[in-house]
């Protein structure tokens, strides 16, 4: 089963969510702001997909991340600190992060969503 951690505010949620629906993928949504994945199912990810870089995990445009200054401590940070503070702020997550438990996209890019997902 595919996991649609999304956020209802957000435009980029609703185009992912509406690619699905158009191609009859089904799909478990839950909000990631309201709550966030656990840290040991980001921890899990983010050591599986740690090719991409942290970044690719962090909503690097969002006022919190600009808040927290994370930008300086990103080449400084490890995969465990990373998880935690994904966990605690799921404004902090690049959405959607979808996963289904061997794959996983963060953020929406049709063609990728493509490659991936159908």
């Amino acid at each position: 089963m595919i996991k649609f951690y999304g956020y209802k505010r957000c435009s980029t949620s609703k185009k992912a969510q509406k690619w699905f629906d158009i191609h009859n993928i089904s799909y478990q949504y839950q909000d990631l702001v309201e709550k966030p994945p656990k840290q040991e199912d980001l921890l899990k990810w983010l050591t599986k997909f740690q090719d991409r870089g942290l970044r690719y995990f962090f909503n690097t445009s969002g006022q919190v991340y600009r808040q927290m200054k994370l930008k300086n401590q990103m080449n400084n940070m490890s995969i465990d600190e990373a998880a935690k503070l994904l966990s605690q702020n799921g404004k902090l997550i690049k959405r959607p992060l979808v996963t289904d438990g061997q794959k996983l996209t963060c953020g929406f890019k049709e063609n990728i969503y493509e490659e991936t997902w159908l």
